[in-house]
């Protein structure tokens, strides 16, 4: 059972101890718990009311958290702009740091690895919005579709990966349509996945006429990592021009196309100019493991 929980991550699994963590903190019936647990004798009632005491990892966490929810409010934003979405990015992090950021309020994670959120997902509540914002290979859509609070994929760059994720809806979720994002190269970098900006129109449109199914939420860039690689105001005015042109397009208001820009380093650039979702993991998380 433990083994089918196990979130791998760096190459090694999320202790048994991470499942007990978060099922204890939310009184997982004892049918559920290895025998030497479900036998531990009942806890007074004030015990089992009390919230256990966070960890320095899991407070400075959710310490962080509140942090960048204060940063994101004292942002000026365009007229008439929407309230914007911050997504906690979580990829490589273990499940008791996801499980104190939930019980800080955040419901939406993102995720970059199929077989992470896969792992992650079941042990979590599932009232969790999964983001998938990693690049995806069509031969891992049925694994991702798979999950059943996947909330929105922020990376369809091409007809081929929105007709397989057409096509898996209709066999996992035909009565869930699907919200996705078209992701643009705004920046035209060979390391960098996404559709030409010049082809970011017509794939919003093959997705509304061919994907039933597919809802298209909006348009989603990666912007420039750091000054060295130049300005990501570049890469924000290019996916916005990228979104007028879809709209127009498709005969929408603009305004309810999503922008899908701005990370830990440039989320407030982002939000100043009319991002609507913003992908905040390291100033939340610290920084990531890598990958083995």
């Amino acid at each position: 059972m433990f083994s089918k929980l196990a979130v791998i991550v760096g190459g090694a699994s999320v202790a048994l101890g991470a499942y007990l963590y978060y099922h204890r903190t939310r009184g997982s019936p004892a049918a559920q718990m290895p025998e030497a647990v479900a036998a531990k004798p009942a806890e007074p009632a004030a015990a089992k009311l009390a919230t256990p005491p966070l960890d320095a990892d899991a407070a400075a966490v959710v310490a962080a958290l509140l942090a960048v929810k204060d940063r994101v409010a004292a942002v000026t934003r365009p007229t008439g702009a929407v309230a914007p979405l911050l997504v906690a990015v979580s990829k490589t992090k273990p499940v008791p740091l996801l499980a104190a950021v939930y019980d800080a309020g955040q419901r939406d994670f993102g995720e970059n690895y199929v077989q992470e959120v896969v792992e992650k997902a079941p042990v979590l509540p599932a009232d969790i919005r999964w983001h998938f914002i990693g690049h995806l290979q069509s031969n891992k859509v049925k694994d991702i579709v798979s999950i059943p609070n996947l909330h929105c994929v922020h990376t369809v760059d091409s007809a081929k990966l929105a007709n397989e994720l057409q096509k898996r809806c209709a066999q996992l979720r035909p009565d869930r349509p699907l919200e996705i994002m078209v992701q643009v190269n705004t920046s035209g970098e060979p390391s960098k996945s996404g559709c030409d900006p010049a082809a970011a129109a017509d794939l919003c449109a093959q997705v509304v006429v061919a994907c039933p199914l597919l809802k298209l939420r909006g348009l989603m860039c990666i912007g420039k990592y750091s000054a060295s690689e130049g300005s990501a105001a570049e890469d924000f005015e290019v996916l916005k021009q990228c979104r007028d042109r879809a709209a127009k397009a498709l005969s929408l208001d603009a305004a309810t196309l999503a922008l899908s820009m701005g990370m830990s380093h440039d989320f407030e650039a982002a939000l100043a100019v009319g991002a609507t979702h913003v992908r905040v993991g390291s100033v939340i998380f610290g920084a990531r493991a890598r990958k083995a």
